[in-house]
């Protein structure tokens, strides 16, 4: 297989990756909303779409445009500002910031552009007077929508009928609306929230519009990928087609849609109801943004995955055996394995550094650097072993005192023919992720 293979939410077919331009190879993900920290459900989006990035980037080179945009002006925003009386620019710095180093820490490559809402209000009110004066959109008390009537294929993403929007749960109600699913592109603020002079009064735009307009300054009217979480599908992603092909008299906004699927805390949904929202930050300082992002490999990107401590331990477990062969690598011998190409199967490649893991134990040279090749490649490996053993050791919670006091104890029981208390201290040890190996003068330890 010499082509990646893309699932297509839009057709929904895997079908061959054929860019509109290979010298521009054009990638547009949904960043985070900065109102809060970021969680682990945020992190699989991260992740999923970094490495589609560095497969991208393999084939094409630096040809790839990758553009995640950072959604600094929502309701939420302004809900977490009055919540915590912090102002919005204080609110959307803090968290991007949070943002930004959660990035590092599951080491996620730099996106070529990074564009901010709030830095592109201009473009988004001259693409709502388009819409209106086309005929799509039309203005009411402040507020503009944009008709949905008015767009023959809508619903062609989610693969819904107008009937079944209207009934929707996401629909917001409203009396100035001509159609309860038309949707708002610009809407009144009021003094205490931020806004922008408009032809339609002071406001500011519709979470939908912001997307459609950062994408086409970047990446152009038609461009290659789009992506996102499944949750976006509708009525996020379906708005974006429909006011931006209306508006640039274009067939199709982006050619491929690729979503990723759920992510769920020991089988339930993540809630603040619940209490069981796992921030990134939390998850990487107990477990390493490397166990993490493995973690978040380990299930192909289009299936649900369940996120659990004992998800979590074996892929420390397997890290710390796959240090054992780590060297140096130039990221830029990296070759796509046709495991990863057919719609990055990230299972099966975990597989595949399984055995050439297996192969390179038993001395097999070509296969270590094909090894440590095929970590970089997902982004794997991004410590050196000096580093990755001095986080493994900052993250026991035991003292080198505390561990030579217990084989002390653990030799004394053993001369006294007391195994079975012997086994017990080597258990609780092991439990503590301190393995002990017994030489013939003296007993050893090491992380496990």
């Amino acid at each position: 297989m010499n082509n990646l293979q893309l699932t297509n939410s839009l057709t929904r077919k895997k079908e061959v990756f054929k860019p509109i331009n290979p010298k521009k190879i054009s990638l547009y993900a949904c960043g985070p909303t900065v109102y809060d920290k970021p969680h682990v459900g945020n992190a699989r989006s991260l992740v999923v779409f970094d490495v589609l990035f560095r497969v991208l980037k393999t084939i094409y080179g630096p040809n790839v445009v990758y553009v995640r945009n950072i959604t600094d002006l929502d309701d939420k925003i302004i809900e977490a500002s009055i919540k915590n009386k912090k102002n919005i620019n204080q609110i959307t710095s803090e968290v991007t910031k949070i943002f930004h180093d959660n990035c590092k820490s599951l080491n996620c490559l730099k996106p070529t552009f990074e564009p901010k809402a709030t830095e592109h209000i201009k473009e988004m009110i001259e693409m709502t007077s388009s819409l209106i004066s086309k005929g799509f959109a039309y203005q009411n008390n402040g507020h503009v929508y944009f008709e949905v009537n008015s767009f023959k294929e809508y619903g062609k993403l989610s693969n819904k009928n107008l009937d079944e929007l209207k009934s929707g749960s996401r629909i917001e109600i409203s009396n100035l609306k001509k159609n309860p699913i038309d949707f708002v592109l610009w809407k009144p603020s009021d003094n205490k929230d931020p806004g922008w002079d408009s032809p339609w009064g002071r406001g500011r735009p519709g979470w939908h519009l912001e997307c459609s307009v950062m994408s086409e300054k970047y990446l152009g009217k038609n461009f290659d990928i789009h992506g996102g979480g499944l949750d976006l599908i509708f009525p996020h992603h379906e708005n974006e087609i429909a006011q931006s092909c209306c508006n640039n008299n274009t067939k199709n906004f982006a050619n491929y849609w690729v979503h990723n699927g759920f992510l769920t805390i020991n089988k339930e949904k993540m809630s603040k109801s619940l209490g069981n929202i796992i921030t990134i930050s939390d998850a990487v300082k107990k477990y390493s943004g490397q166990v993490v992002r493995l973690a978040l490999l380990s299930a192909h990107y289009s299936q649900p995955l369940d996120w659990n401590e004992e998800l979590l331990r074996n892929q420390e477990s397997v890290l710390n055996k796959w240090y054992n062969l780590y060297t140096e690598q130039k990221e830029k011998n990296l070759e796509v394995d046709e495991i990863l190409l057919d719609d990055l199967n990230t299972p099966g490649f975990i597989a595949k550094i399984h055995e050439l893991y297996n192969s390179a134990s038993k001395g097999n040279e070509e296969n270590k650097i094909k090894f440590n090749q095929a970590c970089k490649l997902i982004g794997l490996f991004d410590l050196n072993l000096k580093d990755w053993e001095s986080l493994k050791k900052s993250k026991i919670d035991v003292s080198e005192y505390y561990i030579n006091k217990k084989i002390e104890e653990r030799k004394k029981a053993k001369n006294e023919g007391n195994y079975s208390l012997a086994d017990k201290i080597r258990k609780e040890l092991l439990s503590k992720g301190i393995l002990i190996e017994d030489k013939k003068e003296k007993t050893i330890w090491k992380f496990k």
